[in-house]
């Protein structure tokens, strides 16, 4: 049975909120009471998202990577609601951006020109420090903010052929620990939420011998990306979430806590 849980009040900023794990958690933010603030580089897709619910969705057409788009975004949800306090940072670019096929032909780091690696590292991981760098202060002032980024598996980030993908999501990943460390104690919190696998989405691309069935459902981003961004998770911070392995069946505490271990390498840190 899953558990209702209420943000209303909340106001939210998702990146990368027009289809697959974004949608997911922009809507399921939503019904939950929130208004977000929806951000994608598709107005199409916007347009699309913002008719699937009666809750407030602020529709912003923009690029993680341009600070203008960002700083442009942020003023203005800042006008209109007085807040922020949840910035989901999804958006994300993939390796099927370089080649579609990459699953039967892997890429090589040789093939990569650092001006692409550059890029990746720009939507996968700047993107988060800026967006952070911009809500955080306030969030401090207010004593209550959540920072949830979307990164992939250990496994991928150092995985051959996965490059640049993988590279740009452990800089993010290592950013977020050392985000929710310098925010402790501050009511601001840090986490991480994954898929727990390659997700049936559009940045997954068909490919010979590909069983989509298999893939993990979008949907599963919802319950956890709403406990997250909620007062209920007060103290949760510096861990890393597997949407997948979210058990509905139990009290929204005692999920997180089965689901979810220190971000990335944070648990081999030795105390100074």
């Amino acid at each position: 049975m899953e558990h209702q849980i209420s943000l209303d009040g909340k106001v939210a900023l998702v990146t990368g909120a027009g289809r697959g794990l974004g949608f997911s958690m922009t809507t399921s933010l939503c019904k939950a009471g929130a208004r977000v603030i929806a951000i994608d580089r598709d107005p199409k897709l916007l347009e699309k998202l913002a008719g699937q619910s009666d809750q407030v969705i602020v529709p912003e057409v923009g690029e993680v990577s341009s600070g203008q788009d960002m700083e442009r975004i942020v003023a203005s949800s800042k006008d209109r609601f007085g807040r922020i306090d949840v910035v989901i940072s999804n958006a994300g670019i993939g390796i099927a951006s370089i080649r579609e096929d990459y699953h039967n032909n892997p890429i090589r780091f040789w093939e990569v020109d650092p001006e692409v690696f550059t890029q990746f590292l720009k939507v996968n991981a700047v993107a988060l420090l800026r967006l952070s760098n911009l809500v955080v202060p306030d969030m401090v002032k207010q004593g209550f903010g959540r920072i949830i980024t979307v990164t992939t598996s250990l496994g991928t980030m150092i995985r051959p052929g996965m490059f640049p993908y993988g590279s740009s999501k452990a800089a993010n990943e290592a950013l977020a620990s050392a985000m929710a460390g310098d925010l402790e104690g501050t009511g601001v919190s840090v986490n991480v939420l994954i898929p727990g696998g390659a997700a049936n989405t559009a940045f997954v691309p068909d490919a010979d011998g590909l069983d989509r069935s298999k893939l993990v459902d979008p949907l599963v981003m919802g319950p956890p990306a709403v406990w997250l961004a909620s007062d209920l998770s007060d103290g949760f911070t510096g861990r890393r979430v597997i949407a997948k392995d979210w058990d509905l069946s139990v009290p929204p505490n005692q999920a997180a806590e089965k689901c979810s271990e220190p971000i990335a390498w944070s648990q081999l840190i030795q105390p100074v």
